[in-house]
């Protein structure tokens, strides 16, 4: 599982209030690199939640093999304007750790519930068991 995956994905169990963003408990990460496309960057950062996205490399960070790289600790990615002024290492870095550093196997945790759901192979099993929904 990407981690630009996991800046989408929430949990929706019953009564949960803040599912979101989920906690990353690692037990297998592989790194795939793959070719920078600046412009489908530039075109989804704005969608992005650049402080869960930071969240998530710390949470990943200790247990690559090679450091994952330095992002800046804020961004305002909701300016597009500001988006394209952005140096070409720093999109290469925001590209490294939203496509190429994948959650092989481990948990996505609930931050309200504490409820883990598992990763298997890159895919993050986020059904609900009948007693939470």
């Amino acid at each position: 599982m990407r981690l630009l995956t996991h800046n989408f994905l929430q949990s929706n169990v019953k009564g949960t209030e803040k599912g979101y963003p989920l906690n990353i408990e690692v037990t297998t990460i592989k790194y795939e690199e793959s070719p920078v496309d600046k412009e489908f960057l530039l075109n989804l950062l704005p969608k992005v939640n650049y402080n869960a996205l930071i969240a998530a490399v710390k949470q990943m960070s200790p247990h690559c093999e090679e450091p994952l790289p330095e992002l800046p600790e804020t961004m305002d990615v909701s300016n597009t304007q500001q988006n394209q002024k952005l140096d070409d290492d720093t999109i290469a870095n925001l590209h490294k750790v939203l496509f190429d550093v994948y959650l092989v196997e481990g948990w996505l945790i609930c931050p309200d519930t504490g409820r883990k759901f598992p990763v298997k192979e890159s895919i993050p099993n986020m059904i609900l068991h009948e007693d939470e929904i």
